[in-house]
């Protein structure tokens, strides 16, 4: 009984890692918490994992809170969102997905346009 034990051990923690593992953000064009000079006509983000494009959204915002998105789309494992004419300003990215291995991770990072 110990011996299959022993065998079964490594399945059973790379079983627990597997379902463990969420879409998490790998990076973003802005950069999280950068300045950048020129406007972006799009925010990028990548994820670790593909994501499902019927479930995963991103909205971005200015420092009054409206919105200045025009939607998202996703392909694969990337999120594209692109953005109105955007001035001067801080803005905040927030955005949720779903993985294909049906988990939710949402998160927010703010960027600025400007010196």
């Amino acid at each position: 009984m110990r011996n299959k034990l022993i065998l079964l051990l490594p399945f059973l923690v790379l079983g627990a890692v597997a379902a463990h593992a969420h879409a998490s953000l790998d990076r973003a064009s802005p950069r999280v918490g950068s300045t950048v000079r020129a406007a972006p006509r799009e925010v990028t983000l990548w994820f670790s994992q593909k994501l499902e494009p019927s479930f995963s959204s991103a909205q971005v915002r200015d420092s009054a809170g409206a919105r200045v998105d025009q939607g998202a789309h996703v392909e694969g494992t990337v999120l594209h969102v692109p953005v109105k004419s955007l001035s001067a300003g801080t803005y905040r990215v927030h955005w949720r997905v779903l993985s294909v291995d049906i988990h939710t991770t949402e998160g927010n990072f703010t960027f600025r346009v400007g010196e």
